[in-house]
């Protein structure tokens, strides 16, 4: 049966979320403990999350026996023996063709930082900006709605056979002493957030323009490569 789970972690202490060789990621906790229970079925987990980036409602599903249609006690089995760190909030059983990656059709970011001198129990969670000029940011985010080309948005690297991707909808907040982009899209690209919260800054402190921001879009020049730090960065939520 194809079983789905809807979980939480604390980014800053694995190195990502797929499984890499000889690195302590959040899919090796996972199939450490299945290894356990003499299961090696393949583990399918939405989306990629770089080392330091958390999730608040992350999406994995695994093929597991029948004899774990108790998924109150697998619940509990898992979150005795994970990591603290890693939460699971829900499991269901979906259907067969359902893909946690594939099968998803929105998935929501938000990035959160502080313009504070952040606490040694915030550091590893907010990032640090020491101005945000509101206005500004409000004017250039809107721009990266719609559908675009990022391949200038994006890290190098494992690049995909395409690079168009649609971004839903966008918000910039501030809530108590924190501010918040979120992001809506399709599925993003390789640190592609990260490097759109870069530009957002950096037109908020008056080094780049909202037209550095709209040719990079279009691909007539990269006048940014940076990238914001990746411990305000959270996946929020995948939709279906």
């Amino acid at each position: 049966m194809n079983i789905k789970f809807v979980f939480s972690y604390d980014g800053s202490r694995f190195n990502g979320s797929q499984m890499q060789p000889e690195k302590n990621t959040v899919a090796d906790q996972f199939l450490n403990i299945f290894k356990c229970m003499g299961i090696d079925s393949q583990l399918v987990i939405s989306g990629r999350t770089d080392k330091n980036v958390h999730a608040i409602r992350q999406v994995a599903n695994i093929e597991l026996p029948y004899y774990w249609s108790d998924l109150i006690k697998l619940e509990e089995r898992l979150n005795k023996y994970l990591p603290k760190s890693i939460k699971i909030h829900n499991i269901s059983i979906v259907e067969d063709n359902f893909h946690s990656r594939f099968s998803a059709k929105k998935r929501v970011y938000r990035y959160v930082l502080s313009t504070k001198k952040l606490s040694a129990f915030e550091q590893s969670y907010i990032s640090y900006h020491d101005r945000i000029n509101k206005d500004k940011i409000d004017m250039a985010i809107k721009e990266f709605i719609g559908i675009h080309d990022f391949e200038f948005y994006s890290k190098k690297g494992s690049e995909p056979i395409q690079t168009i991707r649609e971004i839903f909808d966008v918000k910039f907040y501030k809530y108590k002493d924190y501010y918040i982009f979120k992001f809506k899209g399709s599925s993003f690209l390789r640190s592609q957030i990260r490097m759109m919260v870069q530009m957002l800054l950096n037109i908020s402190d008056g080094t780049l323009s909202i037209d550095n921001l709209k040719n990079q879009l279009l691909k007539k020049e990269q006048k940014l490569k940076t990238l914001a730090p990746p411990n305000g960065l959270y996946l929020s939520k995948i939709i279906y």
